[in-house]
């Protein structure tokens, strides 16, 4: 017998196949809709019909200059208020240029962002690039979230598309999509004060897309955002998009409840996990991909996320210090014949992109050397660092 559709779903899923843009209160639906397998399954038609089979991934390196920073985000464990906290630490340039020299290999992309630092010259900022740069003029520099570049604005009097000019001219290629969290106000007001709001960090992404750079977009969940609101922020995301076109990928980013001032609160389900990423596919049809950021749900999640909306897997990351201070259990470096064996496993077809999503590799399925991991392989913990155990 065919099961009966739900007369609701059928009108969304008509209007998804039909191109019409979901409403606020059809987005809430599909996040309250108990069959869970029939919302990935249409987010997946819109996935293959946007990217096909294919998984996209970079060869990149995530360098955390400082956690030190001005703001007050209480679902953050990364950050210190002061450059005297034991914790608290910010990187020389030579030790920046090192980093990248020491673990740059192969990489394409080096994904860069940090804390608000109140007491380092506007030159810190640029210098970081150009030492960057100067160690590798064909790395592409992905740099300083809206939240930062808001900060540098007003910190150091400069008008946004000033800031923006000067970080291009001494390297700077994109933005990431780090900072948003949730745009609600009264979500807002409990999760984070003394940095950018929502219409700051719009207006951010605006001026970059102006100046024509590509940016990514993100949205945290888990934390005490309702349903409403997560739809409401991909709403804002996706009108924003409508205007300038600029957005190449949007990232839900899970809470995690450790080392920070919301750590009652539960962490996000495996559910809830792979129902944002159908929902978000479902709402933001004009923004390209959609990215599971292996490192906050995990390498099992983020392979099945694939069946549920998402098309990339992020990167081989190496060293992300942000979500591995809030509790993180992932590993902190992925190899390539990792990821590509990982997206293998989901059914897909790896595809090596650069930042700005164009293909360096296919994969044909050619044999990978090296060890095989198992993506439900239990984790250890070794001087501070989280490692996977590798099954031979």
């Amino acid at each position: 017998m065919t099961p009966r559709v739900d007369p609701r779903f059928a009108e969304i899923a008509n209007k998804v196949r039909g191109g019409t843009p979901l409403t606020l209160e059809d987005g809430v639906f599909l996040y309250r809709y108990p069959d869970l397998l029939a919302v990935g399954s249409l987010a997946n038609e819109v996935r293959e019909r946007l990217n096909g089979n294919k998984t996209y991934f970079n060869i990149n390196l995530h360098i955390n200059p400082t956690n030190v920073c001005v703001a007050d985000c209480k679902f953050c464990s990364f950050a210190r208020l002061r450059p005297g906290d034991p914790q608290a630490y910010t990187m020389t340039l030579p030790q920046i240029r090192g980093k990248l020299r020491e673990r740059g290999a192969g990489i394409t992309e080096v994904h860069v962002v940090g804390g608000l630092h109140d007491e380092v010259p506007w030159s810190y900022y640029t210098d970081t690039l150009r030492e960057l740069k100067a160690e590798r003029p064909d790395v592409h520099i992905k740099a300083y979230t809206a939240v930062e570049m808001q900060f540098f604005s007003e910190h150091y009097n400069m008008p946004m598309e000033q800031v923006l000019t000067e970080l291009m001219d001494a390297g700077l290629g994109s933005l990431p999509g780090g900072g948003a969290e949730i745009f609600a106000e009264r979500a807002r007001r409990k999760l984070c004060t003394g940095k950018a709001d929502a219409d700051q960090w719009l207006d951010v992404h605006r001026t970059a897309h102006k100046l024509g750079l590509r940016t990514n977009c993100t949205m945290l969940y888990g934390t005490v955002e309702t349903l409403e609101e997560r739809v409401d922020h991909m709403l804002r995301l996706r009108a924003l998009q409508d205007e300038t076109g600029g957005f190449q990928t949007f990232i839900p980013l899970a809470f995690h409840p450790e080392g920070n001032a919301l750590g009652k609160l539960p962490a996000p389900t495996g559910v809830d996990n792979l129902r944002t990423y159908a929902v978000a596919r479902l709402m933001l049809h004009n923004i390209p991909h959609i990215k599971a950021y292996w490192i906050m749900i995990g390498l099992a999640t983020a392979q099945i996320s694939q069946s549920f909306g998402a098309d990339d897997l992020d990167g081989t990351v190496q060293e992300e210090k942000i979500y591995h201070m809030a509790g993180a259990e992932t590993p902190q470096i992925m190899s390539r014949g990792d990821l590509v064996r990982l997206i293998r496993e989901s059914g897909r077809q790896a595809i090596e992109r650069d930042t700005l999503y164009n293909v360096r590799w296919e994969d044909d399925g050619s044999p990978l050397p090296g060890i095989r991991i198992d993506a439900s392989a239990p984790y250890s913990r070794h001087n501070g660092r989280v490692e996977l155990v590798v099954q031979p």
